[in-house]
């Protein structure tokens, strides 16, 4: 069955920090809570883990109540964004911390830390001081500690958001992979992150739960405008579809799930893109990125709006159509 968690509310005096959540982690499977930061998700992550007390509801594990619990018998893996490591053991001792706790005997500690220093990366560590690790390093190294007395749930909060970006990307790819098959519960509030890390993705604010689905699905069709805000959409128009293409003043794009009706499109900067035919304008302002240029255009209408292109694309006329992976349906009108 997994964690259950029904109805739970967390207060602080009169402020409510989470409130009346329900979600549900089945086993081998990992859920990302997503959303801003004060939003409530560390805290609802630290009530599963028992370090906050609820003030209403229940937290439970194959359905049992695990209310008087205390955390070091909840059997769950705990890893924070700093990594929290005992600076006074090398890489091997603070991967063994909890199976030392738990009695394993030294043969059977080696063989696991060897194991899991592997499966992190981090193979011919063992001896290296923690002190002596990079972010990164220090990171895959929590990591092992946390699975290593094969805990039957793993939360991880924010556990990549004190690293650099391209780090993150890098580890946010090894972390899925490690992660593929244990049951995880996942606080970040970079959707990216959530989206390569989750099977289900659980967006939260101001202290509930807002949305909860597949990732894909999370992406393409956010709940309401302020989730399509948080994921990305910096402008919605209004359309229609008909037969899978949604039609509204800026063209057509083609969205094959979407239901026949009015609605309500938000798009992200790479919904317009540079195509043979399409809405004519004027580059009015070019943001270079990594991978990518950042486009304002003034279209021939004076409307102006966000578009993306490559690198290399220098023109200062340019012609601009939907591209569906930058197009959400945000909500039905009427």
């Amino acid at each position: 069955m997994g964690l259950t968690v029904h109805d739970l509310t967390v207060r602080y005096g009169s402020l409510t920090a989470v409130s009346a959540v329900d979600l549900s982690v089945p086993d081998g499977s990992v859920l990302a809570l997503l959303g801003p930061s004060g939003c409530g998700k560390s805290t609802l992550l630290r009530a599963v883990a028992g370090l906050e007390p609820p003030t209403t509801g229940r937290v439970c594990w194959d359905g049992a109540d695990l209310a008087g619990v205390p955390v070091h018998r909840r059997e769950f893996g705990l890893v924070f964004q700093d990594g929290q490591l005992l600076p006074h053991r090398n890489v091997a001792g603070n991967v063994a911390f909890g199976l030392r706790m738990r009695g394993v005997d030294r043969a059977a500690r080696r063989e696991r830390v060897a194991e899991l220093l592997e499966l992190v990366g981090l193979d011919g560590y063992e001896a290296r001081r923690s002190t002596e690790l990079s972010g990164g390093e220090q990171q895959r190294v929590a990591l092992a500690r946390a699975l290593a007395p094969h805990p039957r749930l793993l939360l991880l909060d924010e556990p990549l958001s004190a690293l650099d970006r391209a780090l993150r990307e890098q580890l946010a790819m090894d972390l899925a992979r490690v992660l593929a098959g244990t049951t995880a519960l996942v606080v970040t509030h970079d959707h990216d992150e959530a989206f390569t890390l989750a099977d289900r993705v659980a967006v939260m604010r101001a202290g509930r739960l807002v949305q909860t689905g597949p990732p894909a699905e999370v992406w393409r069709s956010p709940v309401d405008e302020d989730t399509a805000r948080f994921l990305g959409c910096g402008a919605f128009v209004p359309a229609t579809v008909h037969g899978g293409v949604a039609t509204c003043e800026l063209g057509s794009v083609e969205l094959p799930w979407a239901q026949s009706g009015s609605v309500l499109l938000g798009l992200r900067p790479s919904a317009l893109r540079p195509a043979a035919s399409g809405l004519k304008g004027e580059v009015v302002q070019r943001i270079h990125r990594r991978d990518h240029v950042r486009l304002r255009v003034r279209l021939e209408s004076g409307r102006e709006v966000d578009a993306v292109a490559g690198v290399l694309d220098t023109a200062s006329a340019v012609t601009l159509a939907l591209d569906p992976d930058g197009v959400a349906l945000v909500s039905r009108r009427g």
